[in-house]
This record gives structure tokens, C-alpha cells and sequence, in this order.
């Protein structure tokens, strides 16, 4: 059985924190006060955005790797005292192409992170959560506008970003006599580095396209916040943040 934290401060662990999104919202986080869990690949990206504080706990590991996954969850929650939310967020973007074009390992690659790295991450903090002391928590997973409108060329990540709505939804069931809330947060173009990567690839595709509309990325973190900070009664079952002239809505 696991208590509360000594001084109280709510916790998040956060998956893909070293850079991105994942780092905007870490750092929106540790400035609010709550005790973050970093958790990503790179010790030393998660040392830069934890700069010393002591209520950021780094956490270095594979989202791929279960055991790795398993021992991060329980090692913040001694740490903190427990596991209020997981920002269920690591993800990449591989190779464009049209399906016969895309390459079995860039398939793999995607389906291993963006699908198997965030079900790892889901299930080691829902056990958690449901043996904690009191028990319950939050989980908030990273989805994409790519589930419902995909970029064109871009199978592997459409597809698994499609199948965490159907795993936020199927958390949101199974967590309720948990006190388990799940929601899901769908970012439209902020400006991350792999919003920049997508914009050269655009550019490079279709000269004649224009800029892409992005946002903020510190925008998106708020949001984040505004979904963490909600009472256990309370939930946002889905949430859509974009760039307000990005090609979402309209006819082509």
C-alpha cells in the first residue's frame, strides 16, 4: 500500500518528457508545483529539463521496454507517494509514404512506440492507481486530429494514433470502479521539432502549399493542465487543441 506524499504535492509522471510537448508540459508542471516524473530514453535531456529541482524525478526509459516501464512507474510513485496522472504522451513520426512505399521496420517502429509504448505505460500506471492508498488517479493520453484527419502519406501514424481512441475509451469503462478517469487530449501543429520536421517535408512535397499554421506549444501544455487539474468528479473525456487556420475543418 502506498501514502500520500509528505508535502502533499500532487504527482505526474510523464512519458516522452525530454523534448516537445512532453517537455513543455514537464516544465508547466514542475512551475505549478506538482512532482514530475520525467520518463524518456535520455538521461540527459531529462536532467536539462529537471535543472536540479527536487520535485522533478528523472526517469530514464524505453516506453517500448516493459520492465523498464513497470520499474519507472513504481519507482516515482515511492519516490512521490503516489501516481495522481499520467500524461501517456511519447510518440514519433516515421518516414512518409503511401502504404506500399512505407518500410515494415518504420511500421514496426510506430506501432512499438505509439501504440505498444503507450498501452505499457497505461497499464503499469492504472496498476498503480488501483492499489494505491486512497485509491485512483488520471490518465491522459496524447492522441492526434492525425486519428481523424490524416496528413496525407502518413499510415503508420494515423493508424495507431486511430487505436488510442478506442484505448482511451476502453480505459474510461474500465477504470470507473477504480476511481480510474481517462481522457485524451488531440494537438493540431504546435510548434515541437517534429512539427517543424513535418513542415520541411511539407514544404519539400508541395512548394506551393504555404507555411503551416501552428501554434504555441506552451498553449497545448494549459490544456494539459486544465485536464490534470479537474476534480476526480469531473473529466474531459476528449479534447481537440489546434492552430486556429490549420485545414481540420472545411471542405478541400
Amino acid at each position: 500500500m502506498t501514502i500520500q506524499a509528505p508535502d502533499s504535492r500532487r504527482t505526474i509522471l510523464i512519458t516522452g518528457a525530454s523534448s516537445g510537448i512532453g517537455r513543455a508540459v514537464a516544465e508547466l508542471f514542475l512551475d505549478e508545483g506538482w512532482q514530475v516524473g520525467l520518463l524518456a530514453r535520455r538521461a540527459k535531456a531529462l536532467e536539462a529539463v529537471a535543472q536540479g529541482r527536487d520535485t522533478a524525478h528523472v526517469l530514464p526509459a524505453d516506453v517500448t521496454d516493459a520492465e523498464a516501464v513497470d520499474r519507472a512507474v513504481e519507482t516515482f510513485a515511492k519516490r512521490a507517494g503516489r501516481l495522481d496522472v499520467l500524461f501517456n504522451n511519447a510518440g514519433i513520426f516515421t518516414p512518409s509514404g503511401t502504404i506500399d512505399e512505407i518500410a515494415l521496420e518504420d511500421w514496426f517502429a510506430a506501432v512499438n512506440v505509439n501504440l505498444n509504448g503507450m498501452f505499457l505505460s497505461a497499464r503499469a500506471a492504472f496498476r498503480q492507481m488501483r492499489q494505491q492508498a486512497p485509491q485512483g488517479g488520471r490518465i491522459i493520453n496524447n492522441g492526434s486530429i492525425a486519428a481523424h484527419v490524416p496528413r496525407p502519406h502518413s499510415v503508420p501514424y494515423a493508424a495507431t494514433k486511430a487505436a488510442i481512441t478506442g484505448l482511451t475509451r476502453s480505459l474510461s469503462l474500465d477504470g470507473r470502479p477504480f476511481d480510474i478517469a481517462c481522457g485524451q487530449i488531440d494537438i493540431g501543429n504546435a510548434r515541437t521539432p517534429m512539427v517543424a520536421d513535418l513542415s520541411v517535408r511539407q514544404a519539400e512535397t508541395d512548394p506551393a502549399a504555404g507555411a503551416m499554421e501552428t501554434f504555441a506549444v506552451e498553449d497545448a501544455a494549459r490544456s494539459v493542465l486544465h485536464m490534470a487539474n479537474l476534480p476526480p468528479e469531473a473529466n474531459v473525456q476528449f479534447m481537440t487543441v489546434m492552430a486556429t487556420k490549420m485545414p481540420y475543418i472545411g471542405r478541400g
